[in-house]
């Protein structure tokens, strides 16, 4: 079948699919700067609130089990729920992937531990968690730090150099 002369042919010609895409493109460098910087807040929001919720754990590990004194480790506030009671070694008070120390972007750790012994047991009367970015600039910006005063303090830099004082 052979179309008349004076038929318009529909369909975008290339230049005006270059335009678009070119308005695309500048669209999205606007945008994903943007988006990552809403995903390091929301890390570093969700790290305040983890460190948060491991003081009140320490606190509760220190009341269930007088005798250890606080936990040096976050296995030992973890441990699976329902197999088993728990135990000084597995309290069953954090959820697993906080246990496993990795949580939205972030590494956590307890250390700076001291202790007395009494009867032969450690007993620890002291801790620091750190709260660090997995990868410093995407992941999150600052390093996190707190201990039995429950006081939050960041890193600017991203490491566990705490000094600034959280408001």
């Amino acid at each position: 079948m052979k179309l008349p002369k004076n038929h318009n042919e529909s369909g975008f010609t290339l230049v005006e699919l270059l335009i678009v895409m070119s308005v695309i493109l500048i669209l999205m460098t606007l945008a994903i700067p943007a988006m990552q910087s809403v995903i390091r807040r929301g890390n570093e929001t969700s790290a305040i609130a983890s460190l948060r919720m491991l003081n009140e754990m320490e606190g509760q590990y220190n009341s269930n089990y007088p005798q250890h004194g606080f936990a040096c480790a976050l296995t030992a506030l973890g441990g699976k729920v329902g197999s088993g009671p728990p135990t000084p070694e597995a309290a069953q008070l954090i959820p697993d992937d906080l246990a496993s120390g990795s949580k939205a972007g972030y590494t956590f750790s307890i250390s700076g531990c001291s202790k007395t012994t009494i009867n032969n047991i450690d007993q620890y009367n002291s801790y620091q968690i750190n709260a660090v970015p997995n990868s410093v600039g995407h992941s999150g910006n600052r390093g996190f730090c707190t201990d039995e005063n429950a006081q939050i303090r960041f890193d600017p830099k991203g490491g566990t150099n705490c000094t600034e004082l959280l408001q």
